[in-house]
């Protein structure tokens, strides 16, 4: 007697099911993975060493010799996204298995999981337009944006419960997470300014580097100076999740300042370039995490989370 698809899918969901916490871990790790590994394209000069798509040229899906070691860079950064894609498929089933005493983590896996082939999809875009700076900025700004619902799904699953914070330092951490956006939205800009185009012949966005950067630091004190207020507002209410999640984001933000100052003055040398962009995908983790812990989070949900 012949077994379903709908009954492998059934047994599969309740083997990973346990997994949910290490796969929703896997799903935030991979996701930052692939902004350094996309970095390292852009800064190593292969963004165009495969420079068709979703082929690597017209004749091949695979990089050939003639495309040297930026073929095989930027062959092997397309290559994660099934890693990638294999990882959220995984949560997306595990969270399936809970779904009846717990529908969100489907939810949220689900985003994630369509997030992968849209962000494949700009991608190949990006390398279509022969790394148009703004298309390249809205590439890693979605990386972003998934990060922060990586974290929103394990705040869920394993986030501590905890009381909602008073409306007015609500309202502050949700403007933190804003300017927190103004800002990585602006070190983009800055990128696209900037030498590491990705490839030698790659457009650029035509706004002076200089004068972005200036833009891009005072956006970045404005953050400090409101993550310090959050900081100190969790302390009075007491909040311990938010005071904790703002002494973190202060920590990122303080070495993502150090390096971002030290690669200005350094001349953009490739290895700080990379530790910044870490320290944006820990930006985005860091600010959602804010928001978050400055909201109600009952024991019910928690205990069906785990």
């Amino acid at each position: 007697m012949g077994v379903s698809l709908e009954q492998i899918l059934g047994r599969v969901e309740e083997k990973l099911g346990p997994r949910m916490v290490a796969l929703a871990w896997a799903n935030l790790v991979a996701n930052v993975v692939i902004v350094i590994t996309g970095g390292a394209v852009r800064l190593t000069a292969s963004g165009l060493g495969c420079p068709s798509w979703p082929q690597c040229t017209d004749e091949s899906f695979t990089p050939h010799g003639e495309l040297g070691a930026h073929g095989v860079i930027e062959f092997g950064n397309r290559m994660l996204t099934y890693v990638l894609v294999t990882i959220a498929v995984a949560c997306w089933l595990a969270a399936r298995s809970r779904r009846s005493e717990d529908p969100r983590p489907v939810l949220y896996s689900t985003i994630i999981a369509l997030g992968i082939p849209a962000q494949a999809i700009i991608g190949g875009i990006t390398v279509l337009s022969d790394l148009n700076p703004w298309v390249v900025a809205f590439h890693l700004l979605v990386s972003m944006a998934m990060i922060g619902v990586c974290v929103l799904l394990l705040d869920h699953l394993v986030g501590t419960p905890r009381q909602a914070a008073p409306t007015g330092d609500r309202r502050l951490a949700w403007v933190v997470f804003g300017v927190g956006w103004v800002v990585l939205y602006l070190g983009t800009v800055v990128t696209g300014s900037g030498p590491h185009a990705g490839d030698a012949d790659a457009p650029r966005n035509g706004l002076d580097p200089q004068v972005m950067s200036h833009v891009h630091a005072w956006a970045v004190y404005v953050l400090v100076a409101l993550t310090i207020g959050a900081a100190i507002a969790a302390r009075r209410i007491p909040s311990p999740a938010l005071a904790r999640a703002a002494g973190v984001l202060l920590v990122v933000e303080v070495v993502q300042g150090v390096v971002g100052f030290s690669q200005y003055y350094l001349d953009l040398p490739e290895l700080l370039v990379g530790i910044h962009m870490l320290g944006a995908a820990l930006t985005s983790a860091a600010i959602t995490w804010l928001v978050l812990s400055a909201h109600q989070r009952d024991r019910a949900t928690a205990a069906a989370g785990r």
